[in-house]
């Protein structure tokens, strides 16, 4: 028997990145009661806002759902670490704090699919509206917003070297990657205030936590959506969840929103009966709406990393491995707010094209001062840089199923890189590429010696077999609960957000992109919960109920 928590016009599932924003907006208005929910803690721990702490919270349950991959055959059958912020702020807790709005074509292409309203010309203005830039209000930017985004406070010999390397391989040097095409190298803005991490939770949902129609509920977890019959339709109703060790429900009288991101809402609606029939009948869960979609459509930028010994030339490697090195680092973050505890794991970025004929530039590059095995390894003891390189538009998709009618088992996860041909000839050319820059003469002098994967990987098949092998997750998985009419039979919400099918329930989050952004989907997924705020108070003004 569960108990009643209490009545709300709004439910908010997931304090994340969507989470704290659609909080902010809804709660603005104070005779409107908004209930947020997030499963994990409050984002008080030191670790979170030193921006180098992301190798402590990446993997550590205190921050992370610490979801694992099942094997992958385009991974060589390796399951990986499939970080997912699990904190208040969500991902933008413990992610690179790269602030990156994609391509034009991006959101052009979400728009020709039958998705009105998220076309370039339509998103830009929200993004500057969120954002509080360090160089104030221009064409491009905006400023005032709660979005703070800054320049990086430190600068690498061994970075600039990479990037006058770049240029003369024909990727230019250019100020900002924000404009709508971001074809070029820069160094990534970041979303900081002076030298100190800024997530959602301090942007967003910290301003608003006084207001009295607001209540935020951390450590609790959702199992279930409920639904009802009226009039004829099927609506959302609430959500039942675990507070305490103690079942209760909390009623919603307007809509239910899951904001929980691209693993936790397709596995909350499949817990929910709402998803493919035949998956949850397997697992014992009454259907309540078919809706195929759901789960279906994951997508995730797959990063190469490529390593590089260097001489004569200082990077993070035998700075961190020395206790003088720790030393200096401590003093200069503490009294200055600069040097290596401000670092993004990526200082320096580039846009480019795997090959000519691409229509823009189709994979990014994370360029890092350092080197390491994984995610909380030290740092090798020899000096190194990293070039990570990604496919920003993969045609590969995977899925998120639930393994059972347990909410607190993990589901299934399957990403399926490198399942397509096309997938794989753009990891080769990217590699290929990588080689080209670190053997260009502004590099020369450093003598650059490639270790990861290894100069003697030269034919395609042996570069394939590579990709495999060192291929890892840069942290982007969207898709899951697409965007799209109901004429799309793989299309789980439509332009406004509302499921297809159910009353008074929607999903607002990164699950919702029908193809990835090219580029780091944190931003974007601030965008997109603006953007449902609107469709929620529009409707709320002229009192429609949510339903397509």
């Amino acid at each position: 028997m569960s108990n009643l928590f209490g009545k709300y016009d709004y439910i908010i599932v997931g304090a994340g990145t969507a989470g704290c924003v659609l909080a902010n907006r809804l709660s603005a208005d104070p005779t409107v009661r908004v209930l947020l929910i997030e499963a994990g803690g409050k984002d008080n721990w030191i670790w979170i806002h030193i921006p180098v702490g992301y190798l402590f919270c990446i993997g550590n349950p205190r921050t992370d759902w610490c979801y694992r991959t099942e094997p992958c055959e385009g991974l060589n059958g390796r399951s990986i670490l499939y970080a997912r912020g699990r904190v208040l702020g969500g991902c933008s807790s413990i992610n690179a704090m790269v602030y990156m709005r994609g391509q034009s074509n991006d959101y052009d292409a979400w728009a020709a699919a039958g998705n009105p309203g998220w076309a370039w010309r339509d998103v830009f203005p929200i993004f500057k509206g969120s954002e509080d830039h360090y160089a104030g209000a221009s064409d491009l930017h905006g400023a005032g917003g709660e979005w703070r985004v800054e320049e990086q406070r430190l600068d690498w010999e061994i970075l600039n070297a990479w990037r006058d390397a770049a240029e003369q391989c024909g990727i230019p040097k250019v100020a900002d990657f924000n404009g709508g095409d971001n074809f070029g190298s820069a160094r990534f803005q970041v979303n900081q205030r002076t030298g100190v991490r800024w997530n959602a939770s301090k942007a967003f949902l910290r301003p608003a936590m006084s207001r009295p129609n607001l209540t935020v509920l951390t450590n609790v977890h959702v199992t279930r959506i409920r639904f009802d019959e009226r009039e004829g339709r099927r609506e959302a109703t609430g959500v039942d969840f675990v507070r305490n060790q103690e079942a209760c429900y909390a009623e919603a009288t307007a809509e239910t929103i899951l904001a929980s991101g691209a693993i936790n809402s397709p596995q909350l609606l499949q817990l929910s009966g709402v998803g493919p029939g035949g998956l949850l009948r397997e697992h014992g869960v009454v259907v309540a709406h078919e809706l195929p979609g759901v789960g279906e459509n994951l997508q995730d930028h797959l990063q190469l990393r490529m390593a590089f010994k260097v001489q004569g030339v200082r990077t993070l490697n035998e700075w961190s491995n020395s206790l003088f090195g720790k030393a200096q680092m401590a003093v200069q973050y503490a009294l200055y707010r600069t040097g290596p505890l401000t670092m993004a794991p990526s200082q320096l970025g580039a846009f480019a094209k795997s090959d000519p004929e691409q229509h823009s530039a189709n994979i990014e590059y994370h360029i890092q001062p350092l080197s390491l095995d994984k995610f909380g390894d030290p740092p090798h003891p020899f000096p190194a840089f990293t070039a990570s390189v990604c496919n920003l538009r993969p045609e590969s998709r995977g899925y998120v199923q639930i393994k059972s009618p347990d909410p607190h088992s993990h589901p299934v996860i399957q990403p399926n890189y490198l399942s397509t041909e096309s997938d794989r000839r753009v990891a080769i050319d990217s590699m290929k590429l990588t080689r080209k820059i670190s053997a260009a003469p502004a590099l020369t002098k450093y003598l650059p010696t490639e270790f990861l994967p290894g100069a003697d990987k030269q034919s395609d098949q042996e570069l394939a077999l590579a990709a495999s092998n060192i291929g890892t997750t840069i942290f982007h998985p969207v898709g899951t609960c697409k965007m799209g009419p109901a004429s799309d039979a793989s299309a789980v919400v439509d332009a406004r957000l509302r499921v297809h099918g159910i009353a008074r329930l929607r999903v607002v989050d990164a699950s919702i992109m029908p193809s990835i952004t090219s580029g780091n989907t944190n931003s974007p997924t601030i965008m997109i919960a603006e953007q449902g705020s609107r469709f929620i108070l529009e409707d709320r003004r002229l009192g429609r109920v949510t339903a397509d």
